[in-house]
């Protein structure tokens, strides 16, 4: 009898074999090269595939059970019933998010009890299985709803009940859990962004709390946040440079605390730099043992590089694409019958599904107990790689549409009329410069295919 990585995994399988089959028969040159791929990126898999009828066979058909199709249906009914109208409205329109948007939208989630989606039941985890968290992430993207913010939830909460003190586990997770708390990350520095272990922010002990100098950059929405958690270099008299790093926990409303906006290349306001002069931080503050933050950093970027695959939402993009390049402009053909183009799209859609494989172990491992291993390096690696491939798509398929700058247009309520294009095409050159940040943040990939050279391929 399968699993439940199996049955997806076979499921997965199967709509490689259609996208072989009825996706890419006007261009079989390059079958070769993405089944090469498909065996990369999913070797554990191999002999599921090797089940595959990619000329002549009998069909494989794998089907869900009946509980996790009705899990599915249920997850699909709370996204088109119980997400506020305004944030999906503003969603559909393409209009940004405020702060109180994000945490009316996970507190929907929280009171569904579908909050903490990796977290162990212990401490108010959902106990998922791997399929229904596929189920969730696939259900999810296609109703377009907001990203989970992942600071609280998906990175300092996992430190927290895995390392922290069960002080600290009582005084924070209940607030991360339900939203209270607006968490943001303090890794990257001035001079510190690959190379972390260069940090140089100062937390000097006088007595029951920490001194903290120092300044960090790169802060994604660190102008919401309520609290940010920090490495930290607690001493220098060390053999090697990550041994003299901590992890700590700082109220944003601690006096000597500054935050300056960093507005990006498409004009927004989404990271800041952070200042700190000699912030006291109580040192009941600290997460673990001093002079372990290294290790316990490196979990959370583990969990984060997971995450910032999004490769549910890949596959909603290439979908929303398909129909897009599908209808006529102004009278003209669509693009959808321009071979070459589709032939791009084709290709993209075999290299998400076959990643989808590594996510699925990754996920497997999660709900075990475990912390996602090196192989989150991967799925960060292509997962960005793949975002950036789409936004490229989109780029091409907007044409001259995507060249004026006009964000103001992105407001509820617009009047068609006035927009320029067709639709969003817009907003593609926005996407596509914001999204150069993928293949660079949560370790930029040059850092990702060391990682993956020393502890996948042992090189």
């Amino acid at each position: 009898m399968q699993g439940p990585v199996e049955r997806v995994a076979c499921l997965l399988c199967d709509r490689f074999r259609y996208v072989v089959r009825n996706e890419m028969s006007s261009h079989p040159c390059i079958l070769p090269d993405l089944a090469l791929l498909f065996f990369i990126l999913a070797s554990d898999c191999c002999m599921i595939f090797c089940r595959l009828a990619l000329s002549k066979g009998t069909p494989m058909h794998v089907t869900f059970s009946d509980d996790e199709l009705a899990f599915r249906d249920e997850v699909r009914a709370f996204f088109l019933d119980e997400v506020p109208a305004d944030i999906a409205e503003k969603q559909a329109q393409g209009v940004p998010l405020e702060r109180e948007d994000h945490i009316r939208f996970q507190k929907a989630l929280f009171n569904k009890g579908w909050a903490g989606i990796n977290w162990p039941v212990e401490y108010g985890g959902t106990g998922w299985t791997t399929v229904q968290k596929y189920l969730f992430a696939i259900e999810m993207a296609n109703a377009n709803a907001p990203f989970i913010i992942p600071f609280g939830l998906g990175m300092v909460g996992p430190v927290i009940y895995t390392f922290g003190s069960e002080e600290q586990k009582r005084r924070f997770l209940p607030d991360i859990l339900e939203s209270n708390v607006w968490w943001c990350q303090g890794y990257s520095e001035p001079g510190s962004g690959s190379d972390l272990a260069s940090l140089k922010m100062r937390a000097d002990l006088a007595g029951d709390h920490f001194v903290v100098n120092g300044s960090k950059t790169w802060t994604t929405l660190g102008q919401h946040a309520d609290w940010i958690f920090c490495l930290v270099r607690t001493t220098t008299d060390v053999a090697r440079r990550q041994e003299g790093i901590s992890f700590l926990l700082i109220d944003m409303q601690t006096p000597g605390v500054t935050v300056k906006p960093i507005i990006t290349i498409e004009g927004g306001h989404e990271v800041n730099e952070i200042h700190f002069n000699d912030v006291q931080v109580p040192a009941e503050n600290l997460v673990g043992e001093e002079g372990k933050g290294w290790s316990y950093g490196k979990v959370l970027l583990q969990h984060e590089r997971t995450g910032n695959a999004q490769i549910a939402v890949t596959k909603y993009r290439l979908s929303k694409l398909r129909a897009q390049v599908a209808r006529p402009v102004r009278g003209a053909a669509p693009l959808a019958d321009d071979r070459n183009f589709m032939r791009k799209v084709a290709a993209t859609e075999v290299e998400v599904k076959a990643l989808e494989f590594t996510e699925l172990r990754t996920l497997a491992a999660v709900a075990s107990g475990k912390a996602p291993g090196p192989e989150s390096s991967i799925l960060k690696l292509k997962g960005s790689e793949l975002q950036q491939a789409v936004d490229e798509l989109y780029l091409e398929a907007a044409g001259y549409y995507a060249l004026p700058y006009v964000p103001d247009q992105y407001v509820l309520d617009f009047p068609d009329a006035d927009r320029v294009g067709e639709g969003a095409e817009t907003r593609s050159s926005l996407r596509y410069f914001n999204y150069r940040k993928a293949s660079i943040y949560a370790g930029s990939n040059e850092i990702q295919k060391n990682i993956i050279a020393k502890h996948v391929l042992g090189l």
